[in-house]
C-alpha cells in the first residue's frame, strides 16, 4: 500500500460515521492493517455518569477492529465480528488508546481453516491504555471470516 493509499485509508476510517462521532484518532494504521492504535478520547459524549470512559465508547470502537484487520489479511472473504468481551480493569479516567496487533502465528491457522473449510473463527486479544501506558481493559475478539456472500441458514 502506497503512501497515498495509506493516507485515503486513515481519512475513510476516520471518517466512518461512528468513529467520527466518537471522535476517534488514528494514531498508527500498519500499510498491511496488521498493527493499528486508535485514540477514543475521553469527551463530554464518552463519560459516564462516574466522570470516566463509558464502557459501551470503549466497546463501540473496539468490535470492527479485528475483522477490518482480517478483512485485509484474507480478501474474497467477509470478516465480521461473532463475539466481544471486554474485562474493564481500571476505570478509563484518561482519554484511552485500544492497541491491536495481529499475531504472526495465527495466520497460518486461520489461512488451514479456510483452505479446508473454507472458514475460520480466530480469536483476538487487544487492548485499551490509559495515557500514562497503564492497561486500562482487555479485548477478546472472536471473527468470522466466511466466504464472501455467506448467510448462515
Amino acid at each position: 500500500m502506497s503512501d497515498a493509499e495509506l493516507g485515503g485509508a486513515i481519512k475513510r476510517l476516520e471518517s466512518f460515521e461512528p468513529f467520527k462521532m466518537m471522535q476517534v484518532q488514528i494514531l498508527e494504521l500498519s500499510p498491511d492493517w496488521r498493527s493499528i492504535k486508535l485514540l477514543l478520547p475521553l469527551s463530554k459524549a464518552a463519560t459516564n455518569h462516574q466522570g470516566t470512559m463509558f464502557g459501551g465508547f470503549m466497546a463501540s470502537l473496539a468490535d470492527p477492529v479485528a475483522a477490518l484487520s482480517c478483512g485485509k489479511q484474507f480478501p474474497g472473504y467477509a470478516a465480521w465480528t461473532r463475539k466481544l468481551s471486554i474485562d474493564f480493569l481500571r476505570a478509563g479516567t484518561t482519554d484511552l488508546e485500544l492497541h491491536f496487533d495481529f499475531p504472526p502465528e495465527l495466520e497460518p491457522v486461520i489461512k488451514k481453516e479456510l483452505n479446508e473449510k473454507n472458514r475460520s473463527t480466530p480469536t483476538f486479544t487487544y487492548a485499551y491504555y490509559l495515557n500514562d501506558g497503564t492497561l486500562c481493559a482487555q479485548v477478546e475478539c472472536t471473527v468470522a471470516i466466511r466466504p464472501q456472500g455467506y448467510m448462515k441458514t
